[in-house]
C-alpha cells in the first residue's frame, strides 16, 4: 500500500475513534460513577498524586491550541479556492489545496486532545463536570452531531479536490463553506461553557441552583464577545502558522519553483495574519469592557491586579507581531522591482513603531521602594503618570495600525507605475467607489449619532457632562466631509493625494486629537473613555476600508515598473515568519491563562467555588515556566502531524509557473 494512502487510512480511522470516544464520553460521562457502583462521587481526584489542575491547563490549552489552526485554516484556504475558481488560476488552487492538507492533518490530533480533555475534565473534576452537564447536557448531543458533520465534510472537501473540477467545482466549494459553517457553531457552543464559568445567568442568588434555560446560560454577557475575540484570534492563529510553514518549506527547497510557491504561501500567511491582527486589539478590548460589566472584581484584577504584568506581556508579545510582520513586508519589498523607491520610507515608520510599542508596553505603575518615590516626588514615575493611562495605549495602538496599513499599500504598489485614469475604469469604478464610500460614510454618521444622542445617566453621569461628547462626534462627522472630498479628488485623478489627505485627518483626529482628549475625559467623564475608544477605532477601520477602496481602483490595471521575483528572499524574512508562529502560539497560551485564572477559586465564578488543593492564583514565575512547556509541545506536535502530513508527498513535483 502507498504510503499516502496509508497515511488517509490511518487519519480517517484516528479520527473515528478520537470521535466515538468523545461521543460516548459526552453521552454516558456523566453516569460513569453509577454504573461504577460510586454512591457518592469524589469532588475531585488527583492525577496519580499529583497535580490534577496542570493536566487539565495543559491539555485544554493544547486542545484549544489545536482547535483554533482547524478553525483559522479552513476560512482562508476556502477564500482562496473562490478566488481561483473565479480567477481560472491553478496556483490559487494549489495553494488552498495545501492549506487543507495541512488541516487534514491537524484534524485528527483536535479531536484526540478534546477526547482526552473529557476524560480528563470527567475524572478529575467529576462535581464540576455533573454542575455543568446538568445546564448543558442538550449542546452536549448538538456539539458531537456538529463535531462528525465537520469531520465527513472536510473529509470529502479534501479527498474529493480532485474529483470534483470542472462542472462539480462550485459544489466543492460550496463544501469549503459548509466546513467553516460548522466549525463556527462549535466554536460558540464551546465559548458558551467557557463564558458560562466567567458570567454564569439563570442563577437564583439565594440558593444558587440554576434556575434558568438552556438558551439563557448559553447567551450569557461574555458568550459573543469572547466569540469575536476567538474567531479573529483563530484567523491570525492560522495564518502565522501557515506561515512558518511555508517559511519552513522555502528554507529546504530545492528547486526555484517550490522556492518561489513557498515564498507566495508565506506571504499569504502573513498577510492572513496581520491583516485578522489589526482588529484583534478592539476585539480584546470589547471583550476586557464585558468582562469588567460583568464583574468589577474581575475587571479590576485583569488590568489593576494580580494579571496587570500579564498584560505587559501580551502587550510585548503583540508589540513583536507587529514589528515582525512589518519587517517581513519591508523585506519581502526587496524581490519586488520598483520597489526601492519607497524604501525611505521605511525607517520613519519604524520610529513610529517603536515609539508607539514602547507606550503600549509602559505600565501604569511599578513597586517602587521609600526612598525611590522620594526621588520621583510620588509613587508614580512622571513618564508612567501619562503614557501609563488608557488614553496614551489606544492613540498608540491605532497609530500601530496605521502604520501597518501604511506599510502594506507601499509593498502593494511597489511595482506600479503611472496609474489609469479613473475615467477607464468604467461605471464599475464608480460603483464600486460609490459603495465604499456609503458604507464608510454610515458607519461614521451612525456612530456620530449615538455620541450626540447619548444620555450621560446612562454612563452614571450628571447631565452637564454632555458637553465632552460632542468633540469626538464633530471629528466624526468631519471624516464623513473627509470622504466626500477625497472621492472627488479620485474621481479628478488625484486619487493619491486623495489617501495622504485621509490618512493625515485620520491621525490628527484618531490619535493625536482624541488621544490627547483622553486625558481630559479620564479626568472630567471617565466612563465616557470606553465611547472614545470606539470612535478612535472606527475612524481607523474606516481609513482601511476607504483607502484600500481607493489604492484597488487607482492601481488596477496600472503600468508595470518592475515584476515580483518570487523565491528571491533572503533567509532573514522567513526566520521572522517562525517567529511570528512563536510568539502568537506564545501569545495565546499567555491570554488563555489569564482568561481561566481571573475566575480565581471559583469553577463558576460566584457560583461553584474550587475547593482542592489546586485552588490558588499561580505566580507569574509559575505561569511562564507552564505556558512556555505548553507552547514547546504544541510546536513540536505541529512540527510531527506536518511531517505526518509531508510523507505522502510525491518525490517528483511537477514543475509550475512561478506566481506573479
Amino acid at each position: 500500500m502507498k504510503a499516502g494512502r496509508w497515511l488517509s487510512v490511518d487519519r480517517r480511522r484516528g479520527w473515528t475513534a478520537a470521535g466515538l470516544a468523545l461521543v460516548a464520553l459526552l453521552f454516558l460521562g456523566p453516569s460513569a460513577g453509577a454504573l461504577a457502583g460510586e454512591a457518592v462521587p469524589a469532588d475531585y481526584r488527583a492525577f496519580f498524586g499529583g497535580d490534577s489542575r496542570l493536566i487539565i491547563w495543559i491539555v485544554a490549552q493544547v486542545h484549544l491550541m489545536f482547535g483554533a489552526f482547524v478553525l483559522g485554516v479552513p476560512i482562508f484556504a476556502s477564500i482562496v479556492e473562490i478566488i481561483g475558481w473565479r480567477t481560472g488560476d491553478p496556483r490559487y488552487d494549489r495553494l488552498a489545496h495545501e492549506f487543507t492538507a495541512l488541516l487534514s492533518a491537524a484534524f485528527s490530533t483536535t479531536a484526540a486532545f478534546g477526547g482526552l480533555l473529557v476524560f480528563s475534565l470527567i475524572g478529575l473534576y467529576p462535581k464540576f463536570m455533573a454542575f455543568l452537564t446538568g445546564i448543558f447536557h442538550t449542546t452536549y448531543y448538538i456539539y458531537a452531531l456538529l463535531f462528525f458533520a465537520e469531520g465527513f465534510t472536510l473529509y470529502l472537501y479534501y479527498y474529493g479536490w480532485d474529483r470534483m473540477r470542472g462542472r462539480w467545482k462550485g459544489l466543492h466549494v460550496l463544501l469549503g463553506i459548509l466546513l467553516n459553517l460548522w466549525g463556527t457553531v462549535l466554536m460558540l457552543l464551546a465559548n458558551a461553557w467557557a463564558s458560562y464559568m466567567m458570567a454564569p445567568s439563570g442563577i437564583d442568588k439565594e440558593t444558587l441552583r440554576f434556575v434558568g434555560t438552556t438558551w439563557q446560560a448559553v447567551a450569557n454577557p461574555l458568550w459573543i464577545p469572547l466569540a469575536i475575540h476567538r474567531f479573529i484570534a483563530n484567523i491570525a492563529f492560522g495564518g502565522f502558522i501557515v506561515g512558518a510553514y511555508a517559511a519552513i518549506k522555502f528554507l529546504g527547497a530545492r528547486s526555484e519553483a517550490d522556492r518561489a510557491h513557498y515564498d507566495w504561501m508565506g506571504y499569504v500567511g502573513n498577510f492572513v495574519g496581520l491583516a485578522a491582527l489589526i482588529p484583534l486589539p478592539f476585539a480584546g478590548y470589547y471583550l476586557g469592557r464585558e468582562v469588567y460589566s460583568a464583574s468589577p472584581v474581575m475587571g479590576n484584577n485583569m488590568m489593576g491586579g494580580a494579571f496587570s504584568w500579564g498584560f505587559i506581556i501580551q502587550a510585548v508579545l503583540i508589540g513583536m507581531l507587529f514589528i515582525g510582520g512589518n519587517y517581513y513586508l519591508w523585506a519581502g519589498m526587496g524581490r519586488i522591482g520598483g520597489a526601492e523607491r519607497y524604501r525611505p520610507y521605511i525607517k520613519y515608520i519604524n520610529v513610529i513603531l517603536l515609539i508607539c510599542f514602547a507606550i503600549w508596553l509602559t505600565p501604569r505603575n511599578l513597586p517602587l521602594t521609600g526612598e525611590e518615590q522620594m526621588a520621583l516626588g510620588g509613587q508614580f514615575h512622571p513618564l508612567l503618570k501619562y503614557f501609563g493611562l488608557m488614553s496614551a495605549k489606544n492613540a498608540a495602538v491605532n497609530f500601530i495600525i496605521l502604520s501597518t496599513f501604511f506599510s502594506f499599500l507601499l509593498y502593494r504598489r511597489g511595482n506600479k507605475g503611472r496609474t489609469r485614469p479613473f475615467a477607464e475604469h468604467g461605471p464599475g469604478g464608480k460603483i464600486a467607489l460609490a459603495v465604499a464610500a456609503a458604507i464608510s460614510i454610515l458607519i461614521l454618521a451612525w456612530y456620530a449619532r449615538s455620541l450626540l444622542t447619548l444620555d450621560p445617566k446612562s454612563l452614571d453621569l450628571s447631565p452637564d457632562r454632555a458637553r465632552y461628547f460632542t468633540l469626538p462626534a464633530y471629528l466624526l462627522l468631519g471624516q464623513i466631509g473627509m470622504v466626500l472630498l477625497t472621492g472627488f479628488l479620485t474621481l479628478r485623478d488625484r486619487g493619491k493625494l486623495a489617501q495622504a489627505l485621509f490618512f493625515a485627518s485620520t491621525t490628527l483626529a484618531s490619535v493625536f486629537v482624541l488621544g490627547v482628549y483622553g486625558f481630559v475625559i479620564m479626568e472630567k467623564a471617565n466612563p465616557f473613555l470606553r465611547n472614545l475608544a470606539v470612535a478612535q477605532w472606527l475612524m481607523v477601520m474606516v481609513c482601511l476600508l476607504w483607502n484600500a477602496a481607493i489604492d484597488v481602483l487607482l492601481f488596477r490595471g496600472a503600468e508595470t515598473v518592475g515584476g515580483i521575483r518570487w523565491g528571491q528572499m533572503p533567509a532573514r524574512s522567513q526566520y521572522a515568519l517562525i517567529l511570528l508562529c512563536v510568539s502568537i502560539v506564545m501569545l495565546m497560551g499567555l491570554m488563555g491563562f489569564i482568561r481561566s485564572g481571573l475566575r480565581e477559586d471559583w469553577h463558576i465564578y460566584g457560583v461553584l467555588q474550587d475547593t482542592s488543593e489546586w485552588a490558588w492564583t499561580p505566580t507569574n514565575a509559575y505561569m511562564a515556566r507552564v505556558v512556555g512547556g505548553i507552547v514547546l509541545l504544541f510546536l513540536g506536535l505541529v512540527a510531527f502531524v506536518f511531517w505526518l502530513a509531508g510523507l505522502g508527498e510525491k518525490e517528483q513535483r511537477e514543475e509550475v509557473e512561478a506566481p506573479t
